[in-house]
């Protein structure tokens, strides 16, 4: 089977999108391979077209449990086995996952990096027949990277035990960037080569806006009311993301906000709606959008700047994957740079904090010195602060340090499915008077569907247990919970939660090694990132596309004829033929209109018109 064939029959494409082919051919003939791509490229094709053509598992790793979610959906809508493991997976379900694909026909194996090295996963290492590593959001190994995570150093650790080839995809990633993943990933032997290749970052199709505004609101309605299609519109602060939702529906908009203070059912029915165009234009934080293929988003708006260009770029790149004109508008003022200054500041707590921190989270959970490896512990941040009178956000950094450093997994909005285990020996189900003969049904139905769920809390999937029930995932619920009250189950509802996981056991006081050197490197980094987003803001020259290339190391490339820049270009460049046109016409007059006259005298000034 050819990579073309491969992708006609499972995923019914004619043809590869631009250097999908090539990526594909580098890591069929066994290269390690590292391919940067812009958002939207098509990165999940360049692993699973070879995958597919290769027996055995590969071995996806990615930090985003919605995106492992999605894809593994995805693939089992093309009659493709897929799994994935992630925080919030018991141990016991996790060993399933490992079982099946060891000894099942799974294809694709997704897994979240933090995953790798406990000791179970190793476990079945010998009989993982693993034909690639994929490391996704590969930007992450990178400690020049603006989303450094220790636990992906870990994917250079278990290349050298499997001996697979690597397929490292990113689309954020700086020359230095590149560079260091490709150090990290490497071989032992050091002398096999490593292919980079770097896909075009123009996206033609795309207008990029900046303006300086104090109505933002004003600017925002403008743009929903002048661009048709669907839209997204960025905002850092959840209760933000509420009110301009509610201000865009006030005015006639289809709006609604995402965000993940949202429950699993809330966010999934949200982004269905959207996907969907019931809903137009969805406001949310940066915890939407990953994962996500819609091709017709029109436009993106970010309400203030980002603090990366690496996250801007990104999430700019959500508009127009169809290849069809789009724009995204990014809106500031002065106040927002001096907000993201101020943040910068609280990002980066002190390290006698940070230590306090980490031993604070330990008292909290009763976990005594030398003790608490490998717990994974719910985690409710607001409570937490509260409990010990904290600043909010400078604790939610100097968690997020701790897990950049190594010491604790942190992972945020992990969805924790509905569990249900039977109380009772399934003699005595039969002297039981269930009020209600639904509840019969679910009953049977467990016991048919999870194996083990007489001994266990095993995870129910609702949705597929309702439709086997008949009935609704709401009714569902409260028939599980009815039952739970004639003591017939255990029932322990879905939930969202923050986990927590300890790496090694509670250090003493002053062993906590919070690595000064790689926080002052980390802090003089987010520093750059703030320049270049300060730059890019800058009404000094240069096409923004062009800019926004060169940050990511792209040299060539022409004026794109569609940005604020070069629409200002040609604007001007019109009025100055206009006036010189003028001026032959009629020697010694000056044009009546304003814009006119100043152009005039510019004219006057660079000698291009004599009196």
């Amino acid at each position: 089977m050819t990579p073309e064939e491969a992708l006609e029959r499972w995923w019914g494409y004619g043809s590869f999108r631009p250097m999908q082919k090539e990526i594909i051919d580098s890591a069929l003939s066994g290269v390690d391979t590292l391919a940067i791509l812009p958002t939207g490229g098509g990165k999940s094709i360049c692993f699973q077209v070879p995958a597919m053509m290769t027996e055995g598992v590969t071995l996806v790793v990615t930090p985003l449990i919605a995106l492992m979610k999605d894809q593994v959906q995805n693939l089992a809508r093309r009659g493709i086995k897929a799994l994935a493991i992630h925080s919030g997976m018991t141990r016991r379900e996790v060993d399933t996952a490992l079982n099946n694909a060891a000894y099942g026909e799974v294809k694709f194996l997704y897994l979240s990096p933090e995953r790798l090295m406990t000791r179970l996963f190793k476990s079945y290492l010998d009989v993982l027949d693993i034909n690639y590593i994929v490391v996704d959001e590969a930007h992450c190994i990178s400690q020049w990277g603006y989303d450094f995570r220790p636990e992906y150093l870990r994917i250079g650790e278990l290349r050298q035990e499997t001996g697979a080839p690597v397929i490292a995809l990113t689309a954020t990633a700086t020359p230095e960037v590149a560079d260091d993943i490709v150090e990290k990933l490497r071989r032992p032997e050091g002398d096999r080569p490593f292919n980079v290749m770097r896909a075009g970052f123009e996206r033609p199709n795309i207008s990029y806006i900046v303006r300086r505004c104090e109505d933002k609101a004003g600017q925002l309605l403008d743009i929903c009311r002048s661009v048709s299609g669907s839209g997204i519109v960025y905002l850092r602060n959840r209760r933000r993301c509420e009110e301009v939702a509610a201000m865009l529906t006030a005015e006639g908009v289809q709006a609604s906000f995402y965000h993940a203070g949202l429950g699993p059912s809330a966010r999934a029915s949200r982004q269905e709606a959207w996907k969907k165009g019931e809903l137009r234009v969805m406001v949310c934080t940066n915890a939407f959008g990953m994962g996500i293929d819609k091709p017709d988003v029109r436009f993106v708006v970010h309400w203030e700047p980002a603090d990366s260009l690496e996250a801007y770029f990104q999430e700019a790149g959500r508009a127009g994957r169809d290849g069809l004109p789009s724009y995204a508008v990014l809106l500031w003022r002065p106040s927002d740079m001096s907000a993201l200054r101020r943040l910068l500041d609280v990002s980066f707590p002190g390290l006698d904090y940070i230590e306090d921190v980490y031993q604070k989270l330990h008292v909290k959970y009763g976990i005594i010195y030398e003790t608490g490896e490998g717990l994974s512990l719910r985690f409710n941040e607001e409570e937490f602060c509260r409990e010990y009178g904290l600043d909010r956000a400078r604790t939610h950094y100097a968690l997020h340090y701790l897990s950049q450093s190594g010491h604790i997994g942190y992972d945020e909005d992990v969805d924790i499915p509905t569990r249900v285990k039977i109380s009772r020996r399934t003699e005595e189900l039969y002297d039981v008077d269930f009020p209600d003969p639904r509840m019969v049904t679910v009953l049977e139905t467990l016991m048919r569907r999870y194996t083990g769920i007489f001994s266990f809390t095993v995870p129910i999937d609702d949705e597929d247990l309702a439709a086997r029930v008949g009935c609704p995932v709401p009714e569902l619920h409260r028939l599980l919970y009815r039952l739970s009250l004639e003591h017939v189950i255990k029932y322990v509802p879905a939930d969202h939660s923050t986990v927590v996981t300890l790496f090694h056991n509670r250090l003493m006081p002053g062993n906590v090694n919070l690595l000064p050197s790689r926080y002052e490197m980390l802090r003089s980094q987010a520093e750059k990132r703030l320049s270049a987003v300060q730059d890019y803001l800058s009404d000094g020259p240069g096409c923004r596309s062009r800019r926004l290339l060169a940050y990511f190391g792209q040299e060539e490339s022409s004026d794109c004829g569609n940005c604020d820049f070069c629409r200002a270009n040609k604007s001007e460049a019109r009025l100055r033929a206009s006036v010189l046109e003028f001026a032959a016409g009629h020697p010694g007059v000056i044009p009546s209109g304003e814009r006119e006259r100043e152009m005039y005298r510019r004219l006057l000034d660079e000698g291009a018109i004599v009196l």
